[in-house]
């Protein structure tokens, strides 16, 4: 744990060394692309992971891996100057590795919805785009504060967010999709398990009877459980099962107020 810490540590301290805004910049991941887009830095991205995909001409960014690793050698080829990490999704050995060879590092992971625009403007520092981060993380926060205003008045809806089908697994509280059905007022029905991705059993489901059933458009999830054998829990009766685009969900980008409207939009029709 202590050596963990310590890395860490490290390479959040690196990322406060660049003596000049960063020209060519590795993103290892979807939604540091995303930002990095968001606030005029697109054209410095040298390399990208896997899915990093929005918008259009990040698909034509060079690969470096994916969730199976870096590839660190090409990275060194690259000699890029700034390298923004994911801190709980690229595995810590490429971290440590890439933070041992010096290279100034960013660790993008937000995990709470304000924590997007945090990261949106220290992104702006390292890249010499401060006023459109800034920009930006404004208009995101001002999107995210009219939706809690516009929602906070409505009745609670019983909410199961479907994250996969097999095995069953849901959200509880502290996880990234809480904090949307939140916005909502949306009453998770998993809110209080052990965990913030819990596994869950079609019994407990029915024990719980939400009132709407939210999946993601994966064409596997949606797939994976016939809902309509279980006519008992009201979400299945009353037809309020919704298919969401994951990428606006699940990626800690300014399009985030995207599935946010997205999500509330499904509990609206369940009122």
């Amino acid at each position: 744990m202590y050596c963990r810490c310590l890395f860490l540590c490290l390479f959040l301290f690196s990322s406060t060394l660049l003596a000049a805004p960063a020209s060519r910049i590795v993103a290892l991941s979807p939604h540091g692309v995303e930002m990095l887009y968001a606030i005029g830095a697109g054209d410095s991205i040298v390399a990208a992971t896997d899915h990093a995909d929005f918008p259009e001409a990040a698909k034509q960014i060079p690969r470096v891996g994916g969730y199976y690793g870096i590839q660190i050698e090409r990275i060194i080829e690259l000699n890029p100057d700034l390298i923004v990490v994911w801190g709980s999704g690229n595995k810590l050995e490429d971290i440590e590795r890439l933070t041992q060879l010096g290279y100034p590092i960013f660790d993008s992971d937000p995990k709470s919805l304000q924590a997007v625009a945090d990261d949106l403007k220290a992104l702006g520092e390292r890249t010499g785009h401060q006023a459109q981060s800034q920009r930006v993380a404004e208009q995101y926060l001002a999107k995210l504060q009219a939706l809690r205003l516009s929602n906070n008045e409505k009745s609670a809806v019983k909410v199961f967010y479907q994250l996969w089908s097999t095995p069953l697994m849901t959200v509880a509280k502290g996880s990234w999709i809480e904090q949307i059905i939140e916005v909502c007022h949306g009453e998770n029905v998993f809110a209080d398990a052990a965990n913030e991705y819990p596994q869950v059993s079609l019994e407990a489901v029915l024990l719980k009877m939400p009132q709407v059933i939210l999946q993601s458009q994966d064409e596997g999830n949606i797939n994976g459980i016939d809902w309509s054998k279980w006519q008992e829990i009201p979400a299945v009766k009353q037809a309020h099962i919704y298919q969401l685009n994951a990428d606006l969900l699940h990626r800690a980008t300014p399009r985030t107020v995207l599935g946010i409207e997205a999500l509330c939009d499904a509990l609206d029709k369940a009122r």
